[in-house]
C-alpha cells in the first residue's frame, strides 16, 4: 500500500523528504507560514475544480467526439487530436488535455501500434507546448505569473513567440504519423456517453460561472479568497463529489517545495551560492533541472534565487520537453498508453525521448537566437 503510494506520487514524496531535511537546518518557526504562496494554492485549487467539473459532465469527451467524426485518414485524425491537445491545454492545463484526448486516441487507433505511439507522443508534446501560452495552461505558469506578479502583457510577450514556433514545428511533425485509411466506424467517440438532462445543464452553467470567476481572478480583477469562497460554494451546491477529484497531491507538492525553498533561502551562504549559479542562466538552468525533478518543482525552487521571471518561465516551459519525467503531464500520457492493449513500452520510450530532445534542441536554439536579437 505504502509502496504503491510512493510509486504513484513520487514527486510528492521527494518534495516531502526535501522539506523534512531542510527542517534540520532551519527548525520550524513562525516564518514557515510566510514561505507558502496561499494565493497560488487557492487559485490552482479553483482551476482544478472547474476543470474536473467540466470533465464530470462529459464536456471534453463530447467535444472530442464531435471533432473526430469526419476524418478518414490516421494522419489527418492524429493531426486534429494533437492540435486539440495544443489549444485545449491553454485553457484546461496540459494534464487535463491529455487525460481527455489520449484515451480517445487509444480507442480510435486500436490495433495500429505505430500510429498510436507517434500520435500520443505528438499529443504529449503539443499539450506541454500549448500550455505555455497562458497563465492557466500549467501549474508552473500560474505559479510564476502569480509569484512575480507579472503583468498579463509581459507574460504573453514572453510566451507567445515560442508558442507560435512550437505550433509550426508540431504541424511539420505530423508527417511522422503513418497515413492509413480509417473506416467510418473508427472515427467515432466510443468513450461513453455523459449524463444528460436538466441536472447536467444546471452543472454546466455552474461550472461556466466557476471558470469565469477563476479567469477574473487570474486577470487580478477579483481577490483569490473571494474566488475560493465562490468556487467552494458552487461546487458543494452542484456536485460535492467533484472536490474529491482535485489533485491534492499536486497542492501538497507545492507546499513541500515552498517549505524547502524557503528554508534553503534562509541560509545566507547557500542562497548566495545558488543565486550566483542561476543568475543570467535562468533559461538553461530551468531546462536542465526540469529533466531531473520535473518543471513544476523546478519553477518553485529556482524562483527563490532569481528575479528574472521571463527567462525562468521559458526555462521551465521548454524544460517540459526532454525526459519522460521533465513534465508530469508526459508521465500521465505514458501511464495511459502502457495500460492499453498491445502496448510496447520500449518503443514508446525510445521514440518519445528522441522526438522530445530533438524538439527541445530546436526550440532552445531558436529561443537563444531570439534572446540575442533582443539584447
Amino acid at each position: 500500500m505504502v509502496l504503491k503510494f510512493i510509486k504513484r506520487e513520487a514527486v510528492l514524496c521527494i518534495s516531502l523528504v526535501a522539506a523534512l531535511i531542510s527542517m534540520i537546518f532551519v527548525p520550524p518557526n513562525e516564518g514557515y507560514l510566510g514561505y507558502i504562496d496561499w494565493s497560488v494554492l487557492g487559485l490552482l485549487f479553483c482551476l482544478m475544480t472547474a476543470v474536473q467539473g467540466f470533465a464530470r459532465v462529459g464536456a471534453f469527451s463530447r467535444l472530442s467526439g464531435a471533432l473526430t467524426r469526419r476524418f478518414h485518414s490516421t494522419r489527418a485524425l492524429g493531426a486534429l487530436l494533437s492540435l486539440l491537445c495544443f489549444f485545449l491545454a491553454m485553457l484546461v492545463t496540459n494534464d487535463v488535455s491529455l487525460i481527455t484526448i489520449v484515451p480517445l486516441t487509444l480507442t480510435l487507433f486500436r490495433g495500429r501500434e505505430k500510429v498510436t505511439i507517434r500520435t500520443v507522443i505528438l499529443e504529449t508534446a503539443a499539450a506541454n507546448l500549448g500550455s505555455m501560452a497562458t497563465p492557466v495552461g500549467n501549474p508552473q505558469n500560474l505559479y510564476i505569473y502569480s509569484h512575480y506578479e507579472m503583468p498579463l502583457g509581459e507574460f504573453f510577450s514572453v510566451t507567445l513567440p515560442p508558442t507560435i514556433i512550437s505550433l509550426l514545428l508540431l504541424a511539420a511533425s505530423v508527417v511522422f504519423i503513418p497515413s492509413e485509411r480509417l473506416s467510418p466506424a473508427e472515427g467515432q467517440d466510443r468513450s461513453g456517453s455523459a449524463e444528460s438532462g436538466g441536472r447536467t445543464k444546471f452543472r454546466v452553467i455552474i461550472y461556466c460561472v466557476v471558470a469565469a470567476v477563476c479567469l477574473l481572478t487570474v486577470a487580478r480583477a477579483l481577490d483569490w479568497r473571494i474566488c475560493l469562497g465562490v468556487v467552494l460554494s458552487l461546487a458543494l451546491i452542484s456536485d460535492p463529489k467533484v472536490l474529491g477529484r482535485v489533485d491534492y497531491a499536486l497542492l501538497g507538492t507545492f507546499i513541500c517545495f515552498f517549505v524547502f525553498v524557503g528554508n534553503i533561502a534562509a541560509i545566507p551562504e547557500v542562497r548566495g551560492f545558488i543565486s550566483s549559479v542561476v543568475y543570467g542562466r535562468e533559461m538553461i538552468t530551468g531546462i536542465v533541472l526540469s529533466q531531473v525533478i520535473s518543471n513544476v518543482p523546478c519553477a518553485i525552487m529556482l524562483s527563490g534565487f532569481t528575479d528574472n521571471a521571463g527567462q525562468l518561465l521559458l526555462g521551465v516551459d521548454l524544460g517540459g520537453l526532454g525526459t519522460l519525467i521533465a513534465s508530469l503531464a508526459s508521465l500521465i500520457s505514458f501511464k495511459l498508453y502502457i495500460c492499453s492493449e498491445g502496448a510496447r513500452k520500449g518503443r514508446y520510450f525510445a521514440e518519445f525521448t528522441v522526438y522530445n530532445f530533438a524538439l527541445l534542441a530546436a526550440l532552445f536554439g531558436l529561443q537563444t537566437g531570439f534572446n540575442m536579437l533582443l539584447g
